[in-house]
Formats: structure tokens, C-alpha cells, sequence
């Protein structure tokens, strides 16, 4: 930090040091607009000043998320004292089944004015490089939540059944409600639960619909539920998936995007829904060693992470 930025900060200790890009909306939202909000309220809880859209003259360091910003305003504000780090998603492209226009777009917007890029699984990271669309200075850290919120239950209400669940903000196709759809035909009733809660382009008639909660109502339902089953395809960073695990629920995933890095040893992963009966069959033996498994990286490890690419560190807070 310059004399003179330290002079600016100690006159007026509301100047910023970070800047975050990113059109913010009122939970519950999708994936990325949670764990946007969590790490910024980690960077305050860190003694990080923070301002939202706007790169201010004493900013060192700006994180822009993907293409969920108004470009322009960017732009125009950037100056040679602020380290500009760009959070990449995807491919959209991918995810959605459309959109390689933006994916393009991201890239051009990364190479005119990122000095670090952000991926957020190594599957996310080698899925562009094979579509040829290279970044600047790419590492990848993984998404976290607030373990304050999102933690196992003390205990569990006894049940004679498994209690599964799957959850999703988005109702795109590509999200997995098929599989869901297809698991209710086929599942053993008298041996297992099964919830929803979330957005589906599905209708269900036996398994439980919740509509979208916020983050601690959520947390609250995953809790009451054994296993977490998730059937998205090509997501490279499934904040779902790590609310979840981090509410201590083994998971039975599907083997496409980040999944397979995310969950580790601590679930069952399948390649064609017809795997799916016999994955159950296994999880009433199989449960407690996958439970025991689970590793998720807390919220402060994860700001940590994110202040060394853009350039910044925990003595810098607050000065």
C-alpha cells in the first residue's frame, strides 16, 4: 500500500479495499449469487472493506464474476493500483446446452483486463482449454459456504427409512429432474424418503416438493435427510452439491463436471440412472464410511485463497 493510500485509509477508514463485480440478488438465488454473498460477508468478518460495482481510486483489488456484471462500468473504472481478478464459470455453454457466444465473451473480457483467473474445479478449468479458450494466470479454489450455517446435525430424528433429498434454484433440464422423475418409478417406498426442494421442470407425485428456501431454512431441511442425491450434468462447481456435504450428507452423484473432485470417497457415483438401484441397494451398509469421508474447505480457507490471487493478505485488513 502507498503513503498515500495509507494517509487516504487513515482520514477516512470507509475507503475500500476490495471492489466486487457481480449483479447481487435476495436469496435464495442460484449457486454463484450464494457463494458471492457468503465470501463477501467473510471478507468483512476478515476487516476487508468492500464495495459492490464501483472500483474507487483506493480499491487494490477488484473480483468480477463471469459475465454477471455490466461490462462498461468495469471498464471505465479499472486503474494500474487495482489487482483485477476474474471468477470463471462454466462452460456455460455446457451447462446450459447454449451459449458458446458467452463463454467467447468471457474469454475476450478475462484477456483485456484480468491480471488472475479464478476456476472453480479442475474439470471447469481443463473443460475450456479443451474448447480452446485459454485464461490469465488460472488457478482453481473451490466454493465453500458458511459452516455456521450449512453443519450436521447434532442428531438425526430416528427413521426406519433412508431419507434422501436433491436440490436446485434452476429449473434447466440439464439440472437432473429426469432422473429424479425416473428414480420416483423406481425406488422402494418402504425403504426410502425422498425430497425436492427447489425449481423443477418436473412434476413429481410421490417425492416430496419443497419451493426454494433461504440458506438457513434450508440447512435446517438437508439436515433432517440422510443422503443427498444429485443428477446435474456438466456443473462444475455445484454450491448445492457442497451445502449438502457440509450438512453432512454422504452423496449419490452423477459423474459429469466437478462432481466427482467435489465429493471425494464421501459417495456413490453412477453413469447411467440404471446404475442408480444398485447404488442404493449398497447404502444402508455403506453410509457411515461415506459420512466419515466427507471434506469440505471452510469459508475463511476459501477467502484466504481468493485475498492471495488478488493480492492481498491477512496483515492487510483493516490498515
Amino acid at each position: 500500500m502507498s503513503w498515500r493510500d495509507a494517509l487516504g485509509k487513515l482520514l477516512d477508514p470507509r475507503l475500500p479495499d476490495i471492489s466486487l463485480f457481480h449483479k447481487f440478488h435476495r436469496p435464495p438465488f442460484g449457486g454463484g449469487n450464494q457463494f458471492l454473498l457468503a465470501l463477501r460477508s467473510q471478507f468483512l468478518k476478515d476487516g476487508y472493506r468492500i464495495e459492490t460495482n464501483k472500483i474507487s481510486a483506493s480499491s487494490r483489488s477488484c473480483l468480477f464474476n463471469s459475465f454477471n456484471f455490466k461490462r462498461d462500468v468495469l471498464q471505465s473504472q479499472i486503474h494500474s493500483g487495482c489487482r483485477m481478478v476474474h471468477r470463471v464459470d462454466g462452460p456455460i455453454s455446457l451447462y446450459r446446452g447454449s451459449g458458446l457466444e458467452i463463454d467467447q465473451g468471457i474469454r475476450d473480457i478475462n484477456d483485456e483486463v484480468a491480471d488472475a483467473t479464478v476456476f472453480q474445479s479442475h474439470y471447469s478449468q481443463k473443460a475450456h482449454e479443451g474448447m480452446d479458450l485459454s485464461f490469465t494466470n488460472p488457478v482453481v479454489i473451490t466454493n465453500a459456504v458458511d459452516l455456521s450455517i450449512f453443519s450436521p446435525a447434532v442428531s438425526r430424528r430416528p427413521s426406519n427409512k433412508i431419507r434422501l433429498i436433491s436440490t436446485s434454484w434452476s429449473d434447466n433440464p440439464r439440472k437432473g429432474a429426469a432422473t429424479y422423475k425416473w428414480l420416483e418409478g423406481t425406488l422402494d417406498w418402504k425403504r426410502f424418503e425422498y425430497t425436492f426442494v427447489g425449481r423443477s421442470a418436473e412434476h413429481f407425485d410421490r417425492i416430496r416438493t419443497i419451493r426454494a428456501q433461504g440458506s438457513r431454512k434450508l440447512a435446517r431441511i438437508l439436515t433432517e435427510h440422510d443422503v443427498y442425491v444429485t443428477a446435474s450434468e456438466n456443473d462444475p462447481c455445484s454450491n448445492a452439491l457442497i451445502e449438502a456435504l457440509s450438512c453432512g450428507l454422504p452423496t449419490i452423484y452423477l459423474r459429469s463436471g466437478g462432481h466427482p473432485e467435489i465429493v471425494g470417497d464421501a459417495g456413490w457415483g453412477f453413469g447411467d440412472k440404471e446404475e442408480l438401484v444398485g447404488i442404493l441397494d449398497r447404502v444402508p451398509d455403506e453410509i457411515g464410511v461415506k459420512r466419515e469421508a466427507i471434506r469440505v474447505p471452510s469459508l475463511a480457507e476459501t477467502a484466504k485463497a481468493y485475498l492471495k490471487v488478488m493480492g492481498l493478505s491477512d496483515e492487510d485488513a483493516g490498515t
